[in-house]
């Protein structure tokens, strides 16, 4: 390995940058350092220094956010003809919904 120095040339979002430089300094380092740090991290452990995420889509977040508001669930039947039983007074929407379509 050299013990000379190479640049490293990025485009970044202007506010990504400030915002992480304002941290960086709060610190004690600067960007330069700080990306030093960071593929130094990468050598050391031999992977990112993080575990990579994907972005939940809107769908994904309401499911999450329905599932673990843990909702009321309908109990429902069915009668011998196959057709769905629906307590009008507890689930007025579903028996509409079963109902009406």
């Amino acid at each position: 390995m050299s013990n000379g120095k190479s640049s490293v040339n990025v485009k970044i979002d202007t506010n990504v940058k400030n915002l992480a430089t304002q941290l960086l300094e709060r610190m004690g380092l600067d960007q330069t350092t700080a990306i030093d740090m960071f593929y130094r991290q990468i050598i050391s452990e031999r992977r990112l220094p993080f575990q990579p995420a994907i972005t939940p889509t809107i769908d994904e977040l309401i499911a999450d956010a329905v599932w673990r508001s843990n909702p009321k669930r309908a109990e429902v039947g069915f009668d011998e003809n196959g057709s769905i039983l629906i307590d009008k007074d507890k689930h007025p929407d579903l028996y509409d919904w079963a109902v009406n379509g």
